[in-house]
Parts: structure tokens; C-alpha cells; sequence
């Protein structure tokens, strides 16, 4: 999962992070992030806890991630468990994992909100018609 010439960075076990994280770098996370990811690729340890939105080029998942997920490249193992809506180009989920969101392919995700700004006129034509 490493693009060549790039770093890695570990977020140990014993680690928790408040706040945003962004990196260029390859990222294993075995420990908390407490705020949002966003990185070219992304291992996520069994015991590790995501709370925020998770952004990258490619993710393999095995801990818990609460917050949605955008990756082009998505594996999801059987240890995980996800409270998110997942986005994804290539999806994986390994037998037994856990995700309590909806599944959309990345492009996919914006054409409910012009359905949404569409009906209100609608609705307020009808609204008009009663008076």
C-alpha cells in the first residue's frame, strides 16, 4: 500500500490524538484519533478507535471507525466495526466485519441533494395553489 519514496507513520497503541489529522505520509494507526484523517493510505489496527471522517486514497480498516469514510481503494476486515457512510471506487469487506451506514460509489454520493432542492418548489407551488 506504499507508493514508493513516501514515509510511514505509526500512531502507537498508547497514543490518543485530539484534533485533525492530514499527512502526506502512509499512516498505521494503532491507537485514537479523535477528529478527522486525511492521507494517501491508511492502516487501521484491531484495537484502534477512529471518531471522524476518514479521507484517503486507500484504506484498510480492522478497528472501530465512527464517522464516514471516502477512499478510492476500501478494505474493510472482519475486526471492524463502522458507524459511517462508506464512498468508495474498489470495495472489499471481509465476512464477519461490522457497518452500520449506506454504501455508495464515490461518484454516487451528490445526486441526493438537487433531488431534495427539487421537490421543494413543489411543494411551495402546492402551498400557493391552497391560498
Amino acid at each position: 500500500m506504499m507508493a514508493s519514496g513516501s514515509t510511514f507513520s505509526v500512531i502507537g497503541a498508547d497514543v490518543t490524538i485530539t484534533g485533525n489529522l492530514s499527512a502526506s505520509a502512509d499512516l498505521h494507526i494503532d491507537g485514537t484519533v479523535l477528529g478527522d484523517i486525511t492521507c494517501a493510505s491508511l492502516v487501521q489496527g484491531e484495537k484502534s478507535t477512529i471518531n471522524g471522517a476518514v479521507v484517503a486514497d486507500s484504506a484498510r480498516l480492522a478497528g472501530k471507525v465512527t464517522g464516514s469514510i471516502t477512499a478510492k481503494e476500501l478494505v474493510i476486515l472482519k475486526t471492524a466495526r463502522i458507524e459511517g457512510d462508506v464512498h468508495y471506487d474498489a470495495l472489499t469487506i471481509e465476512q464477519g466485519a461490522e457497518v452500520d451506514g449506506r454504501f455508495a460509489p464515490n461518484g454516487r454520493a451528490a445526486p441526493a441533494a438537487p433531488v431534495a432542492a427539487a421537490a421543494k418548489p413543489v411543494l411551495e407551488m402546492g402551498a400557493e395553489a391552497a391560498e
